[in-house]
């Protein structure tokens, strides 16, 4: 799968462009604030229906306009795919697929699954659980049909269930909830479980081409104590609960562990070697997607030099290429990329005060 037509209408600073990219690596360059790493936002912001660079959507929307717009031609092996979104300034967002609307975002997810890598994916490892789960619940919705619909269920319950809390229900009117919210977080763990199981496989070796002398373990923990069963755990805590008005253990609090030695890894990494961790992190997703339904991602990389020397950049770039996905790398100049790579990009294009120009 490929992007073979991008059109950009009034987003960020970019108020028209138009990009026919290759099926390979496309190399974006210009200087910082040009507008480069709006491109690859455009391209998320289609295949996910938000931004990567901030939770406020109107902010994308160049200050001139009252919307922006997308849309792509994708090249796919059941056919081609024309995809259209419109974002107004109001937060509606309206979404076409072949001329069709489309009611759930999620329906971009599944159609363009898209792994960004950007100098903000340290959050990956920094941050608290949320980020992590986010990153395992992006391969479970693509593994497993049924973890959306479950997952959805599990946060309406647990909002159902908090709401309870604070108004001091008894147990027995909670427990009405609890046999659900067994049902689905169980349902939701397996499959995170499995997830993970299958990603390990195939992030080790990737791990080990990136890292070879550090030993990064991966472990996933559902969100409560693995000796107890989830519907005694919900009985147990009830009154600690009832006294913090929330839910304190469940799927909601799953996450995903990586340590060298007793450290987690980001205390014993420094940052370049971190920055390719959450590459072979990224890598080892896409590559696992497409085992497993025969689908490749589209990569975004934002500036991909920073705090890699040139050792590095190859690696990652080779990692990247072998993946045989389409790939799209932004740069402040092209040679750090281009002397990188075994064989010249598949497109390169030079951004400058919002313009997109092909260079031949």
């Amino acid at each position: 799968m490929s992007l073979t037509r991008l059109q950009i209408g009034t987003f960020r600073n970019i108020h028209s462009a138009q990009l026919l990219p290759g099926s390979g690596l496309n190399l974006i360059y210009g200087q910082n604030g040009s507008g480069k790493t709006s491109v690859l936002e455009a391209i998320y912001f289609l295949g996910m229906g938000r931004s990567f660079r901030s939770h406020l959507s109107q902010r994308v929307i160049n200050r001139e306009a009252d919307d922006l717009t997308l849309f792509a031609e994708l090249q796919k092996a059941e056919g081609d795919l024309k995809l259209g979104l419109r974002r107004l300034r109001s937060g509606e967002t309206q979404v076409k697929m072949n001329g069709d609307k489309v009611k759930r975002l999620s329906v971009l997810a599944d159609t363009l699954p898209i792994q960004v890598i950007t100098p903000e994916s340290f959050s990956l490892l920094f941050e608290g659980p949320k980020a992590r789960r986010q990153f395992i619940d992006w391969g479970a919705f693509h593994a497993d049909q049924q973890f959306y619909t479950a997952w959805t269920n599990v946060k309406r319950i647990l909002k159902q269930r908090n709401q309870l809390l604070r108004d001091e229900a008894d147990y027995q009117t909670i427990h009405f909830w609890d046999k659900d919210f067994v049902r689905y977080g169980e349902l939701v763990t397996n499959i995170r479980n499995q997830y993970v199981d299958s990603l390990n496989a195939l992030l080790k070796g990737i791990i080990g081409e990136f890292l070879p002398q550090v030993d990064v373990k991966v472990s996933f923990t559902r969100g409560w104590d693995s000796k107890t069963d989830f519907a005694q755990l919900l009985e147990n805590q009830y009154s600690r609960d009832l006294a913090t008005g929330y839910t304190n253990g469940g799927p909601h609090k799953a996450d995903l562990r990586l340590r060298v030695g007793n450290l987690p890894a980001q205390d014993a990494l420094s940052r370049g070697q971190l920055k390719l961790l959450v590459c072979a992190l990224r890598i080892a997703q896409g590559k696992l997607l497409k085992q497993q339904i025969d689908k490749n991602s589209i990569y975004l990389v934002d500036d991909l030099p920073s705090e890699l020397d040139a050792q590095h950049r190859q690696l990652l770039l080779q990692q990247l290429t072998d993946t045989g996905a389409q790939v799209f790398v932004t740069a402040i100049e092209p040679a750090a990329i281009v002397d990188s790579l075994p064989k010249p990009p598949s497109k390169v294009f030079h951004v400058e005060q919002g313009r997109v120009t092909l260079v031949e």
